[in-house]
């Protein structure tokens, strides 16, 4: 096991579309437009709030769609986790790396008031060594500054680290960081997107993989 296992959050270890379409139909319902679909916001929830709501108002502009932004965050605050469960797996994913004497964290570009909200609300923290939001640093992925920030933080080397995520931006923010990068098939993604292109180093189908087929150990040069 690597000394260090980072995550990202939405889509990797926590279910959070319930509680992002629930936000995004109150700012619907104000604006006085239907709600959409879950199955509509579901794909594009790791590629953060604005891409959410390009999805809800695909006829505003992206000045019109910034006024909602806040808007949508704040409802979002409001019931951050109130549906919100880790996947399937995650709690013993988390457990085995704790069992082997390892550490996680979780650096995601949610901000980090938020993301503090939902990993709080998962029971998590004081198990998380480390959480690093979107807004923690003026550069968020898929630049590495953020992971390296986690890095300083918990005194690793970044080859001595995996990244764990579910979007192209994870994985080339740890390529671009130095660290063994693992793409997981269970997250949030376009029809289109295929994870295999993104070349990781790994890919987990589901959460079991990451331990029992040994993506969060480091080949022997890296150690």
């Amino acid at each position: 096991m690597a000394p260090v296992v980072l995550f990202d959050l939405d889509g990797t270890l926590v279910d959070s579309a319930v509680d992002l379409h629930n936000a995004l139909c109150r700012i619907l319902a104000h604006e006085g437009m239907p709600a959409v679909p879950l199955s509509a916001i579901r794909p594009v929830v790791s590629k953060g709030a604005r891409a959410m709501l390009a999805v809800a108002f695909p006829d505003r502009d992206e000045a019109e769609r910034e006024k909602l932004l806040q808007p949508f965050l704040d409802a979002y605050a409001e019931d951050v986790a109130t549906n919100s469960t880790p996947f399937e797996g995650i709690v013993e994913v988390l457990a085995a790396i704790e069992n082997a004497g390892s550490r996680w964290g979780i650096v995601t570009n949610k901000p980090y008031y938020l993301a503090r909200g939902v990993v709080d609300s998962m029971g998590w923290k004081d198990r998380c060594a480390i959480l690093v939001g979107g807004d923690t640093l003026a550069r968020k992925k898929p630049e590495p500054d953020q992971l390296f920030l986690a890095c300083h933080a918990l005194s690793v080397r970044p080859g001595e680290c995996v990244y764990v995520g579910d979007d192209e931006r994870d994985i080339v923010a740890g390529k671009r960081a130095g660290m063994k990068s693992v793409a997981v098939l269970w997250g949030y993604r376009q029809a289109h997107e295929d994870p295999r292109q993104w070349h990781p180093d790994a890919l987990a189908i589901e959460p079991s993989d990451l331990v029992d087929a040994g993506m969060l150990s480091l080949p022997a040069a890296r150690v």
